[in-house]
């Protein structure tokens, strides 16, 4: 029978199958009881952070994902960019990492109740 940390270990490469970041090489030294050791040992690592290089991958990816411009320039004024810094590669990135981090957000629910039935099973 499989210990406690070998559970999370196949949990976490589980969870790598659905979604775009290694998520086992950001929680390889850290433990991880929660959501949220997760998402902060991704957040501290820069994990969340994307860069999309060359000009006709950012345009292919604003295309695909906000060919007005509005969310990522909305994004880049947030964050303080002068408009005269913002090209499409900044932009695309900007994007990219807000998406990947709602994408991760999006298995929150299963992340808690893996940790729970966790809990439940050594009680």
């Amino acid at each position: 029978m499989k210990n406690r940390e070998e559970k999370i270990q196949d949990f976490i490469n589980y969870l790598d199958t659905k979604i775009d970041i290694d998520i086992k090489y950001f929680c390889s030294t850290v433990d991880v009881e929660s959501f949220d050791d997760i998402y902060e040992a991704i957040e501290n690592n820069l994990g969340f952070e994307i860069d999309i290089v060359y000009y006709s991958s950012a345009i292919e990816y604003l295309k695909e994902n906000d060919s007005s411009l509005m969310e990522s320039i909305e994004i880049a004024a947030n964050i303080g960019y002068d408009l005269k810094y913002i090209n499409s590669e900044l932009l695309a990135s900007l994007l990219a990492s807000k998406n990947i981090r709602i994408e991760f957000e999006e298995l929150r629910e299963e992340i808690e109740e893996f940790f729970e039935s966790l809990e439940e099973e050594e009680v």
